[in-house]
């Protein structure tokens, strides 16, 4: 490496003194006709568990081998270069923990050039390069090979993918550039900006085969024989390599620019516009259209170093690493050996959550699961729904026929408690009324061991008083899921002031065993999320009775990036279930949260909105503006967006703030955490405290921050 090159990247090497290298270490392969190829393999010296990242120094190193081998194809020493990565991975992009700590945007352009300047060496060595996907890549572990002439792939890759959108930057080593001239503008936007806004969807080997980013696929057996062999034919003429994804003239001219409105339509209808990267990436992949190499990785550069330094890159690293990892170290979760086995569950109910329960259970458990009801018809309707739900799953090939009989044989119903005598697990999901949910708890108290745990789904009610009239209160939790069962990721674990460490324990393994997040909460009204969501909803149908307009709402809303506005959300979840939520709010906190008669009679009526025969909303259904307008009172003050916006800012900073005083979780950590995996908070806010510190609610509201220091963008 160059005095200069060292000079130019000084800042970022300054950066990574404690990085863990990922090194490239080379080895010549005999090919035919006495050929010789360079195989280069990442490796950072660990296992599997700490994949190949590739930090300042990985690329320092990784560009100087290239110019080394480079030097040796003058000489006509090598035919060819390949690269690959240690066993099971190949490389899981930029060390992110060092891209998040860059200082300024200069320093964050930098991190973008060193990575064009790096793995562009693959193009221009004099000889063919290859590369061979032989596991995990991830970011930057995917433009490393699409910088090079030819990529093999491992059919056995478990994830491929650019995730950067979804972490609140864009592909910028070249990424947003190479991809779409190499597979077409429809397969890119598929990679690049639908599947991170799927939950991060990952590709696996033969669908990024299929796509085109690789031009050979073999089994994980002989993959880096065979793909040597492959490479060794491309060297010598015998394989011609035809691409069927690469854009033509056609797709140039004809389907580009109508793809990429498409998209920008489809973006702005499920994420509005507050979020950045998408909309930059988006930018990116309509000049790839056009632009040369030089060109297209210059706007990556630009758009990298925005982002890098941006608000919303930090809000997404803190989110991130919130699922990564304070999500599996839960706060204030006892001993795990404390919990007791769960060998058999019951479940009250067999309506529809209480089903979705049981399917979950047994699904992830492996065990018997008996439900209940009030009659034999209900209970019979149950399991046959579970039943074919199970059927369901063996239909798409995502269960065995022999799990499938096996999971069918696991779930029974009866209508008779006696027959939970041997469950060490029973949970509750019945109708929100307090005394129909001690009346079931008591009634099968009398059946079970008294180390039974019993878990209640309440999402509004109190759980010491649901377990108030039992023998045994100690062993009473709450286990609040969120609707869809089997996509929500969170559970509410709630603990009462009775609750032992071993029921503690026991709940905490069990949400892990069924493959969710746990987050432990105090027992106050709302837990996490619906106090949250309540103090939304309850402004938000406050600020219509007072004469404020349903669209001047949603506009004020705008800013906090949701993943719908609270008309949207309040549908979703029932507007009987919305009005008994602020009810339940406002008997707790009478002079901060605030009921809606407009709401009880607007969930009398069925709904809010009007929507075309395909359900799409077309805009507030006149009958229901006709509802709120008799609920306005005589000295209404309606608000406009930028007032009410101040007011939704400041009344979530305060509420938090007494929520955390309260100890109602341990930290504003955990508040966020709820509000990612509990109601779909964008990640690139941050979920919900950082967002507040940045605009000064925090400081408005209680003359501090949740953060020290806030988590915000550099200059």
């Amino acid at each position: 490496m160059s005095i200069a090159t060292s000079e130019r990247f000084a800042k970022l090497a300054a950066l990574s003194t404690d990085e863990v290298v990922t090194h490239s270490y080379v080895r010549d392969i005999p090919l035919s006709g006495g050929k010789t190829l360079a195989l280069v393999t990442l490796d950072n010296g660990k296992d599997h568990t700490r994949p190949n990242t590739l930090g300042p120094q990985t690329l320092l190193e990784f560009a100087g081998v290239l110019d080394e081998q480079k030097e040796r194809a003058s000489r006509g020493e090598i035919a060819g270069l390949a690269v690959t990565g240690k066993p099971f991975i190949f490389a899981a992009g930029a060390d992110l923990s060092k891209v998040s700590e860059i200082p300024d945007r200069e320093t964050g352009l930098q991190m973008a050039q060193l990575g064009h300047w790096a793995l562009g060496k693959l193009s221009e060595l004099g000889v063919p390069s290859f590369v061979f996907i032989n596991g995990l890549a991830l970011g930057g572990g995917v433009e490393i090979p699409l910088n090079a002439d030819y990529r093999t792939i491992d059919s056995s890759v478990p994830a491929l993918a650019l995730p950067e959108v979804f972490l609140g930057i864009i592909p910028g080593w070249g990424g947003a550039w190479l991809l779409p001239n190499l597979i077409g503008i429809e397969n890119a936007l598929k990679v690049i900006i639908e599947n991170p806004l799927k939950n991060n969807r990952m590709l696996k080997g033969p669908e990024a085969f299929e796509l085109g980013i690789a031009d050979a696929m073999f089994e994980p057996a002989n993959f880096l024989e065979d793909s040597i062999r492959w490479a060794d034919g491309v060297i010598s003429g015998k394989i011609k390599v035809k691409r069927k994804n690469e854009p033509g003239k056609i797709e140039r001219v004809a389907k580009w620019d109508i793809a990429i409105g498409i998209a920008e339509k489809m973006l702005a209808s499920r994420i509005g516009r507050v979020a950045k990267s998408p909309y930059r990436a988006l930018e990116l992949l309509k000049a790839a259209k056009n632009t040369d190499k030089k060109t297209g990785f210059a706007a990556e550069d630009e758009a990298l170093a925005d982002l890098i330094s941006g608000d919303q890159f930090r809000a997404s690293i803190y989110a991130f690493n919130l699922v990564q990892k304070r999500a599996k170290r839960p706060a204030g979760a006892p001993d795990r050996e404390l919990a007791q086995k769960v060998t058999q569950v019951g479940v009250i109910g067999a309506g529809l959550m209480a089903r979705q329960f049981a399917l979950l259970f047994v699904r992830r458990l492996q065990v018997p699961v008996i439900i209940t009801d009030l009659d034999q018809a209900r209970v019979d309707e149950g399991v046959a729904w579970i039943r074919g739900e199970i059927d369901e799953l063996l239909g798409k090939g995502r269960i065995s026929g022999d799990e499938a009989n096996r999971l069918k044989a696991l779930i029974t119903g009866t209508t008779d408690k006696a027959d939970f005598a041997q469950c060490d697990w029973v949970i509750e999901a019945i109708f929100e009324e307090l005394e129909a949910k001690q009346t079931v708890f008591a009634d099968v108290e009398q059946y079970i061991s008294p180390e039974t745990i019993l878990a209640t789904n309440t999402s509004s009610l109190s759980v010491e008083q649901i377990g108030a009239k039992l023998k045994n209160p100690e062993r009473v939790v709450g286990f609040h899921f969120f609707n869809p069962v089997a996509v929500m990721p969170l559970i509410e674990v709630v603990k009462t002031p009775h609750t032992t460490d071993a029921a503690l324990a026991t709940a905490m393994e069990t949400a892990k065993n069924l493959r969710k997040n746990a987050v432990i909460t105090r027992d106050t009204p709302g837990f996490v999320v619906n106090r949250v969501l309540a103090k939304v909803l309850g402004e938000a149908m406050h600020a219509v009775e007072q004469g404020t307009s349903f669209e001047t709402v949603v506009e004020a809303v705008r800013p906090f990036g949701l993943p719908m506005d609270p008309f949207v959300l309040l549908e979703l979840v029932g507007l009987k279930v919305g009005a008994h939520v602020l009810d339940t709010h406002h008997a707790a906190f009478p002079e901060r949260f605030f009921e809606s008669a407009a709401l009880h009679e607007l969930a009398d009526y069925g709904h809010i909105l009007e929507k075309d025969g395909k359900g799409k909303v077309k805009g507030i259904d006149p009958k229901a503006q006709a509802i709120v307008d008799r609920h306005r009172p005589a000295d209404a003050k309606p608000l406009s967006a930028e007032e009410l916006r101040v007011r939704f800012e400041d009344g979530l900073a305060d509420e938090i703030h007494r929520m955390l005083e309260d100890k109602v979780v341990a930290a504003a950590e955990d508040i966020d955490l709820c509000m990612i995996l509990g109601a779909g908070y964008p990640f690139q806010m941050g979920g919900v405290t950082p967002y507040l510190d940045r605009v000064g609610a925090s400081e408005r509201a209680f003359g501090d921050t949740f953060h020290h220091p806030p988590i915000r963008g550099v200059a």
